[in-house]
């Protein structure tokens, strides 16, 4: 299949406002509230055709940018800048070009700018992230097909040689690779349990009763989903973290297959993560809990994770980068360190997980071994187009499990007009289901359906809008 190459005629952003039904804390910070921002774009061929796409995300203040001086209001416009900064370059390009040379093309100077503002690089990605699966959705439209049939075809043109942004790459058979992958049709659910969760009944954390019906605690939620895969967050104090696995231990024991550990960057260097896995090990308690623990994500703060070597660590648990994957190369230097995984994150982008997914197929088959990695990490993602698009992409990854978190700090899509909550259940009988008020994640026995998304032509959205109530959205920027 021949990349098709396009101007990209307009983009346009709206919002939606995302109340959450209990606090989600990760690290130092507590979200409540967020807006979620869609995007629309349309794409004009060279024969003059014009199709349209849209993606969603949402604008999770204090991830982005930890600064404790800014304000949530001040990382969403972060967020807002990186939208209109990659709006103007990719539609003031001159010629047309392939859905991946938008991207290749504008990637450095975006990076540039942003750096020149103060912003991350991770919230320079953003922009760019979600303008590239609208453009991408456009695209499968236009060519009648799904967005992982379109990925192991190439529509969007990957090309790696002489793009300057995978130089390790170099002389890798990406075609090949995006032709063999073969995704899969159900992913089990790892559920977060955040750090202002409560974990049964008798924790001193435990919410006011809901009346949406949906669990408040760990216990409640297991039960509710039969979960199997669990992601823990750590506060970065030794005592406390040690203290609260061990009471999460107890609940899970019996329906836990595998866990994940994540740091949020609360460890301040190698050494006070190396006293919090000695205190992990050597605890009794947490024994199993450590035997099924299969990776611990980004233990160390941005500013320190990529300064020192890490393999001794490395060595006793895989470690994992996330918020050091700010930049195309990262994965590469982190490598040199000593950590073999790395996140799929939507908001960092779906080329940028198709490049490292390609680097751990590389460096595996060079070692004969399975130890490079990527693993499927959430940001909130709602149901709705947001939580499809992100499935979509960790399916055609082929990954076993992904964090999901939206449904349990969300009550599902009872907020969206109930057109919208309809037409995503008609299209996606076996993604959702209707229950308690409002339509929802259907998570049975810990797993998520995932065939009708591989069915649907477009970037997971089955059809132009993909069934969205744009007119119950605010126009902005």
């Amino acid at each position: 299949m021949d990349a098709p190459r396009f101007h990209v005629e307009e983009i346009r952003f709206a919002e939606r406002d995302v109340a959450l039904r209990l606090p989600f804390r990760f690290g130092a910070a507590t979200v409540t509230a967020c807006p979620q921002v869609y995007v629309r774009a349309r794409i004009r061929f060279e024969d003059g055709r014009t199709a349209s796409g849209c993606a969603a995300e949402m604008m999770v203040p204090k991830w982005f940018d930890k600064n404790p001086a800014l304000t949530n209001e001040q990382n969403f416009e972060q967020l807002r800048f990186a939208l209109r900064d990659a709006r103007e370059a990719y539609t003031s390009e001159a010629d047309a070009q392939t859905a991946w040379t938008h991207f290749a093309a504008n990637y450095a100077a975006l990076m540039a700018r942003a750096r020149a503002k103060g912003l991350q690089p991770l919230v320079a990605g953003y922009g760019p992230a979600l303008i590239d699966r609208a453009i991408f959705d456009a695209l499968c439209l236009h060519a009648g097909t799904g967005f992982a049939a379109a990925m192991s075809a190439n529509l969007g043109g990957i090309d790696i040689a002489g793009s300057g942004l995978a130089d390790d790459l170099a002389g890798f058979d990406m075609p090949g690779f995006l032709a063999r992958q073969r995704p899969v049709e159900r992913i089990a659910a790892r559920h977060t349990v955040g750090l202002a969760d409560a974990i049964d009944d008798d924790d001193d954390a435990l919410p006011d009763a809901t009346a949406d019906g949906l669990p408040t605690t760990l216990v409640a939620a297991v039960r509710r989903y039969g979960l199997t895969h669990f992601k823990l967050k750590l506060c970065g104090d030794t005592a406390r973290d040690i203290d609260r696995l061990e009471r999460i231990a107890r609940a899970i024991d019996g329906h836990a297959q595998l866990v994940t550990l994540d740091g949020n960057e609360q460890y301040a260097d190698a050494d006070a993560f190396g006293a919090f896995l000695d205190r992990l090990l050597s605890t009794p308690a947490l024994w199993t809990l450590a035997k099924k623990t299969v990776f611990v994500e980004q233990p160390i703060r941005r500013d320190a994770a990529l300064e020192r070597d890490v393999r001794s660590l490395g060595r006793r648990i895989p470690l994992l980068i996330d918020e050091s994957d700010a930049t195309l190369d990262a994965f590469v230097r982190a490598r040199e360190l000593g950590y073999t995984g790395v996140s799929s994150k939507s908001c960092k982008g779906f080329y940028k997980s198709a490049v490292n997914a390609a680097r751990c197929a590389r460096w595996n088959a060079a070692d004969d071994d399975t130890r490079y990695f990527l693993s499927g990490e959430d940001l909130t993602m709602q149901a709705g187009l947001g939580v499809q698009q992100d499935l979509a992409l960790v399916s055609w990854l082929g990954l076993s499990h992904v964090e999901r978190n939206g449904h349990h700090y969300v009550n599902g899509l009872a907020a969206v007009p109930e057109a919208e909550q309809q037409a995503l259940l008609r299209a996606h009988p076996d993604l959702y289901e209707s229950s308690d008020g409002a339509v929802r994640l259907a998570i049975r026995g810990g797993q998520l359906a995932l065939s009708s998304l591989a069915s649907a032509p477009g970037f997971a959205t089955g059809q132009p809008g993909a069934g969205i109530s744009w007119d119950a959205m605010r126009s902005v920027y």
